[in-house]
This record gives structure tokens, C-alpha cells and sequence, in this order.
């Protein structure tokens, strides 16, 4: 970063100075997402009774960011792209500039060299996980009491399991392929902590800084073999200012969503309504509300309806596992009520329009 715009200061490039406010943009946003992370892990106040999930995490393509150092960084990544436009214009209006192809093509260079070398040390295949299912103990070969300590801390945990999912299908909350879904579901997010998306987002970034590098690279190219086409580099600025607003706008559109505490997008109404309706005992869903505290941090509330015989402390832990284990809800509030025929005509009891 800072030898791209030392270099593109010398060679008078807006090309790689937009370059490095890139890269600024990106260290700058790393600093903001340690602060927000040591922000996220702060325990609730009576103030903050949620905590501190509005600084809390929010994956984007160059880094896991925190939703409001995420919409920071980008405003301040928009705000150096504008000035660098406003520089590139006032080029085209007065060509009476300056630039040093030498020193641009050395830098230039040097970044496509870096990426490259970046690039192909993410992407190197082979990289192992190492990861248990279900509730393998974890030996230690010279404590045996430990590993006995494991061994009954397992079987204790697979019982309660095996006894919720018995449970679940002897309450009716379930279908047995429901129980199976739950059990996917289960199975699917050790999945995906498998998944390295930290190394993912990384390459991909690394890529787009890449591409720009090589962007830079052919410009200076182009100015070293013909000086009088040095219109190529603010032609350059324009097009990597193009490509910065445009990979950003839907990162601004998701951080917006998020702070206006719009549904996730990835959990369907109607299939909790569905869900929740299928417990035993449950004969009406109403007052469903779900928002997301973050991108990966769902919350929800909801009234259900039972039958007058029916235990509702069964009904809520059932209803709980249910959103929490099948849908991945974090923060629940289910109030349990007893029924009345007239919940069917009540206006306030119907589900919201799409």
C-alpha cells in the first residue's frame, strides 16, 4: 500500500494511487473490524440487551467486517474514488500533466508480481481439516482420567440428543423426515465451519486487486511505448472507480437491509409458520416477526396458539429446538396462548403481505 502510493505519487499515476486507496480502504477496515470484534464478544448491558451485535460480523468479499466498520470503510473507499474521478476529469480538461511510465511499469509490476505470489499461496489445494461429528471424545494418551472424563461427557451429550429427537417425533413437532432435515442440519454446520470462507474471501479479493494491478500494468505499457497517449491513466482511474462503486453497492444494500432489521433472507416465513404449526397441540402461528440482528445472528418472536390440554412448556422447548436447530434463530421469544376459535377471523392474527 504504501509503496504503491509512493510510487504512483512519483510517477504522477491517478491509476495507482487509486490502486493504493484500494488497499488503504481494505487496512483500514481490517483495524475497524478488530475494534468491532472486541466490541461483538462484550457482554450484554441493560442498555445494549441485545450486546453489541450491530458492530457484530459481517462477511464480505475482501474480509470478515463488522457491519457498521463495513458501511465506514466503503463510504471512505467512495469518498477516495470521487476525489481520484474529480482528479481524472480535470486531466481530460487539462492535459498539461506529467507521468513517469518508468516508475509506474516498476510498480505496477511489482504489484501483479505480489498478487501472483498471493494469489497462488491461498489458492494451494490439499489444505486439511481436521473435525469430529456427533460426540467423538477427544483423546489424550497420557491422561487417562481425561479421556474417561471425554468418553462420559459424550455419551452423556448423544443421550440427550437421541432423547430430544425421540421426543420431538413422539409430540408430533416433526415429521420423520423433518427429524431428518433437523439432523442435517446439525450434520451441516460443522459442514461449514469446515469451509475456510476467511482464505476464500481473501483470494477472492486478491483477485480483484489483481486484476486492477494488471489494469495499471497495461497502461503504463501503453504510456511508455506512446507518451502521448497518457490519457490512458485517468481512462484507467475511471474504470477501476466504476468497478470499486459497482462491487460495493450490494454490500451497502445488505448492511442497509441489516440496520433496517429486515427479514433474513435466509429463512423463509412460511416454512417457520409451517414448522410451528406442525408441533402437537399448536392450532394457530400469529405475531411472527423475525429481523436480523446481523448477517449470520437471526432473532425472532411469535404468539402460538395451543389447545387448552395441551403442556405448553412441552410446546415451547419443542417450538424452541425447532427455530434454533433447524432454522439456525439464535434469540427466540415464543409466547405460548391458549386458543380460541375466534383467532381464526381476528385481522390482527393473519399473516403480513409479502
Amino acid at each position: 500500500m504504501v509503496g504503491e502510493a509512493v510510487g504512483g505519487a512519483l510517477a504522477g499515476s491517478l491509476a495507482i494511487m487509486s490502486d493504493a486507496a484500494h488497499l488503504l480502504t481494505d487496512f483500514a477496515s481490517f483495524g475497524i473490524s478488530l475494534v468491532a470484534m472486541h466490541l461483538t464478544v462484550k457482554r450484554r448491558t441493560k442498555k445494549l440487551s441485545f450486546g453489541w451485535y450491530r458492530a457484530g460480523t459481517y462477511f464480505t468479499t475482501f474480509f470478515i467486517q463488522e457491519i457498521i466498520g463495513a458501511l465506514v470503510s466503503i463510504l471512505f473507499l467512495w469518498i477516495l474514488t470521487g476525489v481520484l474521478v474529480y482528479l481524472g476529469v480535470e486531466r481530460i480538461i487539462n492535459p498539461d500533466y506529467t507521468i513517469d511510465p518508468l516508475i509506474m511499469l516498476i510498480t505496477a509490476s511489482v504489484g501483479v508480481v505480489i498478487n501472483v505470489i498471493m494469489g497462488a499461496t491461498l489458492h494451494q489445494p490439499g489444505h486439511h481439516h481436521h473435525h469430529s461429528h456427533g460426540g467423538s471424545p477427544t483423546y489424550t494418551p497420557t491422561d487417562s482420567g481425561h479421556q474417561s472424563q471425554n468418553e462420559d461427557n459424550s455419551h452423556e451429550t448423544d443421550k440427550h440428543l437421541l432423547d430430544d429427537k425421540q421426543k420431538l417425533v413422539e409430540y408430533g413437532a416433526i415429521s420423520n423426515q423433518n427429524v431428518h432435515d433437523v439432523e442435517k442440519n446439525d450434520h451441516g454446520h460443522s459442514h461449514k465451519k469446515e469451509k475456510n470462507i476467511n482464505v476464500r474471501a481473501a483470494f477472492i479479493h486478491v483477485l480483484g486487486d489483481l486484476v486492477q494491478s494488471l489494469g495499471v500494468l497495461i497502461a503504463a505499457i501503453i504510456i511508455w511505448f506512446k507518451p502521448e497517449w497518457k490519457i490512458a491513466d485517468p481512462i484507467c482511474t475511471f474504470l477501476f472507480s466504476i468497478l470499486v462503486v459497482f462491487t460495493t453497492m450490494h454490500i451497502v444494500k445488505d448492511i442497509i437491509y441489516v440496520l433496517m432489521e429486515g427479514a433474513p433472507r435466509t429463512v423463509n416465513f412460511i416454512d417457520v409458520t409451517q414448522s410451528l404449526l406442525e408441533v402437537e397441540g399448536v392450532k394457530e402461528v400469529h405475531d411472527l416477526r423475525m429481523w436480523s440482528l446481523s448477517m449470520n445472528k437471526i432473532a425472532i418472536a411469535v404468539h402460538l396458539a395451543v389447545e387448552k390440554d395441551r403442556d405448553p412448556m412441552d410446546v415451547l422447548r419443542i417450538s424452541t429446538r425447532i427455530v434454533r436447530k433447524k432454522f439456525g434463530i439464535s434469540e427466540s421469544v415464543i409466547q405460548i396462548e391458549e386458543y380460541h376459535p375466534t383467532m381464526s377471523e381476528c385481522n390482527e392474527c393473519q399473516d403480513p403481505p409479502d
